[in-house]
């Protein structure tokens, strides 16, 4: 079997034929949140994965870890760089971020 090159096609046909539907879903990072650290996976592969009513993911891409504390000293200091940048308060720097889902550069392009 691993000498074997299989059409993926006839690998589509197969599940389908088992109850297994497969789906590609895009996206640009995926935060698994823990209570100590959050998982992070950059240019992620995703593939959503149901079979016979039950729904799974599959996912891969560049994996790091940060703790809690990364995570708030990161924040808060892109909200500094997003004052700095902007000339706006800490509040509206707050505000943009969060809106941004944490883009630093979208964030500040919304308030410039």
């Amino acid at each position: 079997m691993f000498g074997m090159k299989l059409d993926p096609k006839k690998i589509q046909g197969m599940m389908s034929k088992m109850g297994i539907k497969q789906e590609e879903i895009e996206a640009n990072r995926v935060i698994i949140e823990q209570k100590d650290k959050n998982i992070i996976i950059e240019n992620p592969q995703i593939a959503k994965i149901n079979m016979q009513g039950n729904e799974s993911f599959q996912i891969s891409g560049d994996v790091r870890e940060e703790s809690k504390e990364d995570e708030k000293a990161n924040r808060e200091e892109d909200i500094k760089t997003i004052m700095e940048k902007t000339g706006k308060s800490k509040e509206e720097a707050e505000t943009a971020l969060k809106q941004a889902n944490n883009d630093l550069a979208e964030a500040i392009l919304s308030l410039s």
